[in-house]
C-alpha cells in the first residue's frame, strides 16, 4: 500500500517506457513523506484503443489509491507533484491527470508483509 496503477495511451511508451514511468511516479510517491518507500505499489497499464474528447489523443491518467488518514492538502500536493514529473517527462501530452482516493482502513485485508 499505496497503489499508483497509471492508464495511458499505448504510444506514450514510445517516449518513456514502463519502467521509466514507474521509477519516476515511485520517486515523487517517496518523497512526499507520505508512505513506506517499501510499500509503494506502481504499475503501467497502456490501452490500444480508447478516445479523449471523442479523438483519439494521447492521455495519462493516475488512479492513486491510499489509506485513509491523509489530509486533503497532502493529497492535493501528491497530486500535483506526480502531475508535474509526468508533465516534465511528457512535454507533448496535454491530458494528464491524477486522483487520490481513500479506503477504510478497517475493510481492507492483505497477506503481504512488505
Amino acid at each position: 500500500m499505496p497503489h499508483f496503477v497509471i492508464h495511458c495511451s499505448e504510444s506514450v511508451l514510445l517516449v518513456h517506457n514502463e519502467d521509466s514511468i514507474n521509477e519516476q511516479v515511485h520517486s515523487v510517491a517517496n518523497s512526499s513523506g507520505l508512505f513506506n518507500e517499501s510499500q509503494i505499489k506502481v504499475r503501467v497499464m497502456p490501452f490500444k484503443t480508447y478516445t479523449v474528447g471523442n479523438k483519439k489523443a494521447d492521455f495519462i491518467h493516475v488512479f492513486s489509491d491510499i489509506m485513509e488518514g491523509r489530509t486533503t492538502e497532502a493529497k492535493a500536493n501528491l497530486s500535483k507533484e506526480i502531475v508535474e514529473k509526468l508533465t516534465v517527462m511528457f512535454p507533448d501530452i496535454s491530458n494528464i491527470a491524477v486522483n487520490v482516493r481513500d479506503f477504510e482502513k478497517a475493510t481492507f485485508c492483505t497477506n503481504s508483509t512488505a
